[in-house]
């Protein structure tokens, strides 16, 4: 049995889709509000509960051999980033799971103290990697899925607001990709204890995402790009109302103000090891609008 959290977010989601695929048995945490009647009617069994209450975990990581760890906290890295993960991580070793696979973030191992998100992720690393089990870290740099309601918009609009340098490196993954690979990384003995920078086919830069749009959606793209100054400005400004918003936004910021690329050699041995050949961000694109 499989264990997914964040079994209704984008990549949980995927995870849990091509698990059934395969029809392999999966348990998807999640949310009583969330939607997760598609994945109960592929098979998934679901499993209602709270990341934040450890007694849930403790039920649902009973009479489980893999975990897969997907979940993110949106705004309390604290609670869900970092405590769940430490929660799931003892209820792994006390049900003797055999593999537990974590979705990090690139970057993680950077030191940006401006975010929480960051600095749990890193922990949660370290704390793994300490704790015994069999492990996969994956590292993944911006979700291509991630760039959807960006997409969306442009298409409605031509409009693409690009904050900050326009020149910053990125190396969108497709989201299918990571879930093929957070699968794989099970029955990879190569991938047994290892951490993998995980990006797509291509070195990006974020200026060339408004242009990938353009290619799809076959439209002249109007791109604003406003400094970081006009975010940092804003950002200290919703600290005089709301002080723990302003932290969360440290995330964002840290995106915003630097550069998440995986090199080619990293990306080569990647798709070797997985035996999978990444996607290039414009073809995730079309391949997902063609579906609608």
């Amino acid at each position: 049995m499989y264990l997914v959290t964040g079994a209704t977010g984008a990549l949980g989601r995927r995870i849990v889709r091509q698990l059934r695929e395969q029809e392999l048995p999966v348990r998807a945490f999640a949310r009583l509000t969330s939607n997760y009647g598609e994945l109960e009617d592929r098979g998934a069994a679901i499993f209602i509960g709270d990341l934040q209450e450890e007694r849930d975990i403790a039920k649902a990581t009973r009479d489980v051999k893999y975990i897969i760890s997907t979940h993110g906290s949106g705004s309390n890295a604290q609670k869900i980033d970092y405590r769940a993960n430490i929660d799931l991580i003892d209820n792994a070793i006390a049900n003797k799971v055999e593999h537990f696979v974590f979705i990090s973030v690139l970057g993680a191992d950077r030191g940006y103290q401006d975010s929480p998100v960051f600095k749990a992720k890193r922990e949660v690393e370290k704390y793994l990697i300490a704790s015994g089990l069999n492990y996969t870290i994956l590292r993944p740099s911006g979700f291509a899925s991630n760039l959807l309601p960006l997409a969306e918009r442009f298409r409605d609009t031509g409009i693409y607001l690009l904050i900050g340098d326009a020149k910053n490196r990125t190396s969108v993954v497709s989201t299918d990709d990571l879930a093929k690979i957070a699968i794989a990384s099970i029955t990879t003995p190569t991938a047994k204890n290892q951490i993998f920078p995980v990006g797509g086919a291509e070195i990006l830069t974020r200026g060339d995402i408004p242009r990938i749009f353009a290619e799809v959606f076959q439209r002249e793209p109007i791109i604003i790009n406003p400094p970081l100054f006009l975010f940092d400005g804003l950002r200290t400004g919703i600290g005089l109302i709301n002080p723990q918003l302003q932290k969360s936004l440290g995330t964002l910021r840290t995106l915003l103000s630097n550069e998440f690329f995986c090199t080619s050699e990293e990306i080569i041995y990647l798709e070797s090891t997985f035996n999978i050949k990444m996607e290039f961000l414009a073809d995730f694109l079309k391949r997902y609008y063609s579906k609608q």
